[in-house]
């Protein structure tokens, strides 16, 4: 054998290892994603732009699941059924449970085909958000965490200081309670409880607390730091008088300049904007500290995934990945929704967001709590979406005055425990 022969023949495993990036583009990129009130104007304009930087490829948008919980179990259904999309935009939360079914596509090579990651924007902690067992299962496409939306009309008709808005919940409740005190068909406040178990974890993680225990065999949530959250919620109740709105109907009630305070992802700034009565004085600020040694609050957000086995097709769903989680992709997701850029060159460099958050202050409480922010639980095992309804249950239990904090949270412990692996 002669020498470019052995090379050949050294080469050849390695080819087959690599992705398909230097294969023929496939025609189309079929692409999933959820909650369209936050993300239809971005992924559409994001699929115009890459289409017209790439003439050879057209994306086609399935239709968006209404939330992270809904996106999973679709994609969950189609990886038994068939017809998964090529791309899907997945709760960073729900990613462990792709993978333990195998879906994602592990993008480990596709990434080391890129050369300087860091320089394009992807660095290790970047990269981490789509990391799950062991894999990267996704490349992180919008990150979040919790912040506090004040309507200043309210504020300053409840005697509040706008200029020093409240930075610990007694002060914030106490408010809170003075402007549900105004009447006139306002509302006090609302804190998004429903749906899943983020801005539940956002009280624990603030009290220093932590889901399970570190061996993943039992709930931890039910000790001192989980009793202090449900116990604020009941405060919020009571003391702050919240309603027991649904988010949508809250949005609403902010919207129209019924409510004062609302406390969510960073990801309503986009649509407050777009939303908000011309009257209303929007202002942003950081969640309240409680713990200020112990204190964390959850990155929420999603993931693109790679899901499908089609080798032919993964050179067009990489590059379509690769546009939406590089600088333009993630100025325009940032833009248009209030989700922080997964991106560090989008978010420094003055032709992307360089300038953005100095123009935009109400983005900036989301990137100033970022030091302290960690990931977005993910439980083990095939029942997280019913351990999420669990937790949401009795919280919603709570809020609707049917259960003590204490009963609520005791048999939101023993509901977790049944559904955990054995």
């Amino acid at each position: 054998m002669n020498l470019l022969s052995r090379r050949a023949a050294l080469a050849a495993p390695l080819a087959l290892a690599m992705p398909a990036i230097a294969r023929a583009q496939a025609a189309e990129v079929v692409v999933h994603y959820p909650m369209p009130a936050f993300f239809k104007d971005v992924m559409e304009k994001i699929a115009e732009e890459f289409q017209a930087a790439n003439p050879g490829i057209t994306v086609r948008h399935l239709a968006p699941s209404p939330s992270y919980e809904d996106a999973v179990q679709q994609v969950l259904r189609q990886g038994v059924a068939g017809g998964l999309p090529d791309v899907s935009f997945q709760g960073l939360n729900r990613l462990r449970m792709l993978v333990e079914r195998r879906l994602p596509v592990d993008l480990a090579p596709f990434l080391a085909a890129e050369g300087d990651l860091a320089a394009k924007g992807w660095t290790p902690n970047l990269l981490g958000l789509g990391h799950a067992q062991g894999t990267q299962a996704g490349m992180a496409f919008a990150s979040s965490n919790p912040v506090v939306y004040y309507n200043l009309n309210l504020v300053r008709r409840a005697g509040g200081d706008v200029e020093n808005l409240p930075t610990d919940w007694n002060t914030l409740l106490g408010l809170a309670g003075r402007i549900a005190a105004l009447g006139d068909g306002n509302s006090s406040m609302h804190y998004r409880w429903a749906g899943d178990d983020w801005m539940f974890s956002a009280l624990l993680y603030g009290h220093g607390g932590r889901m399970l225990t570190e061996d993943e065999r039992e709930v931890a949530f039910n000790g001192a730091e989980g009793r202090a959250s449900m116990v604020l919620i009941d405060r919020m109740v009571k003391e702050g008088r919240m309603p027991a709105f649904t988010v949508d109907a809250a949005l609403q009630a902010f919207y129209a300049g019924k409510m004062g305070i609302f406390s969510g992802t960073t990801a309503y700034i986009g649509s407050m904007l777009r939303s908000i009565g011309r009257d209303v004085e929007l202002r942003t600020a950081k969640m309240p500290v409680i713990d200020a040694e112990k204190g964390r609050l959850p990155t929420g957000g999603n993931a693109g995934v790679i899901l499908t086995r089609e080798a032919a097709r993964h050179a067009a769903a990489w590059k379509y990945l690769t546009f939406a989680t590089g600088p333009r992709g993630q100025e325009i997701m940032t833009r248009g929704t209030g989700y922080v850029p997964c991106n560090t060159v989008a978010a420094s460099d003055e032709r992307y967001l360089g300038g953005f958050y100095r123009e935009n202050p109400l983005y900036a409480p989301a990137m100033q709590q970022m030091p302290i922010a960690q990931p977005w639980y993910a439980f083990p095992g095939t029942n997280g979406v019913r351990i999420t309804e669990t937790i949401v249950n009795n919280i919603a239990r709570v809020v609707e005055g049917n259960a003590t904090p204490d009963v609520a949270l005791a048999e939101m412990a023993t509901g977790v425990r049944r559904l955990l692996p054995r």
